[in-house]
């Protein structure tokens, strides 16, 4: 097993392995991954067999200890499909043995959830287990499978059907920094913080990623009341941004938004995601938050994160 430190020159092979595997998606292509290059020390890694690359690890570098990847919402071991059981168990050694050499004291881990996965990919879990890992975070995502859907709640019905009367126009849209604005101004608002991404940023993925980054919105005299960012992969829609104004919210448009996606635009996919709802590394769960996002029928999944010492 030959371990390699990711350069520019790996760029290709990277995206070619990421594009073939049977559980990376497009968050895992170094375009998306360097958008924000300049906040993060890159320490990802390449694992060769016998000459052919098997695996990519994406992650960088915080004092002691390796992270899989910061900068993203998920991504531990990105593998193909001759991927099995005990050669994930090799890798993981080679993956330690590396970096117990430079020093660095442990890993943590960010596993890919398992509704990203286009073919069953939790040999890294397994590994985890074996090489003594801890369990640290768990993030709850709420998700619908759209092939077997369960009714949306009594209020969220209700909401629909006001909404649908009103006259709100729904389409997709470039205006990013109109919803950017909505999307910050109701971030501070509720929760005191501020999105991940800049107006600037968000426009500079979309148009690196026009397929798997797209922006709907509701409006009403055109104005906008409503938007969804949405992060597509090949089995999931996932919500990466909500955003409504106060009007929006009165009328209903978010619902409608979310309904018209889930039955017009994202039917065929296997799942819809909205988001985690925990703060504090797991341990706080907003009530208010996912019982909103349960109300159309979503239901959990966790998105789990480990510390793997590294063996001196």
């Amino acid at each position: 097993m030959e371990v390699v430190k990711y350069s520019s020159k790996d760029s290709a092979a990277w995206d070619a392995f990421v594009k073939a595997s049977k559980n990376g998606t497009f968050l895992l292509y170094r375009q998306y991954m360097e958008y924000h290059a300049d906040r993060f020390e890159d320490h990802s890694l390449l694992f060769y067999r016998k000459g052919k690359l098997i695996a990519l690890l994406p992650a960088n570098v915080v004092g002691t200890e390796v992270q899989s990847h910061g900068g993203l919402s998920y991504g531990g071991i990105v593998s193909g499909a001759e991927m099995k059981a005990q050669l994930m168990l090799e890798v993981f050694e080679a993956m330690l043995q590396y970096y117990s050499a430079l020093g660095f004291e442990a890993v943590n881990y960010k596993a890919i959830p398992h509704i990203y996965h286009r073919q069953p990919a939790e040999e890294d879990l397994y590994a985890l287990f074996i090489n003594k890992a801890t369990l640290y975070r768990r993030d709850l995502n709420t998700v619908i499978s759209l092939a077997d859907k369960l009714p949306y709640n009594t209020l969220r019905k209700r909401s629909l059907k006001q909404a649908a009367v009103v006259g709100i126009e729904i389409s997709e849209s470039q205006d990013f920094e109109t919803f950017s604005t909505i999307n910050q101004q109701l971030l501070a608002q509720k929760y005191d913080v501020a999105p991940v991404h800049t107006a600037a940023e968000l426009q500079l993925l979309a148009s690196r990623f026009p397929e798997n980054i797209r922006l709907y919105i509701a409006t009403h005299a055109s104005e906008m009341l409503a938007g969804i960012l949405v992060y597509e992969t090949a089995t999931v829609a996932h919500c990466q941004y909500i955003a409504a104004t106060p009007q929006g919210k009165e009328l209903g448009a978010p619902d409608l938004l979310t309904g018209y996606l889930l039955t017009e635009v994202y039917a065929h996919k296997k799942y819809f995601s909205f988001g985690v709802s925990t703060e504090q590394q797991g341990a706080y769960l907003n009530q208010n938050l996912v019982q909103y996002k349960e109300s159309y029928g979503g239901r959990t999944i966790m998105h789990d994160f480990y510390k793997l010492p590294i063996r001196k």
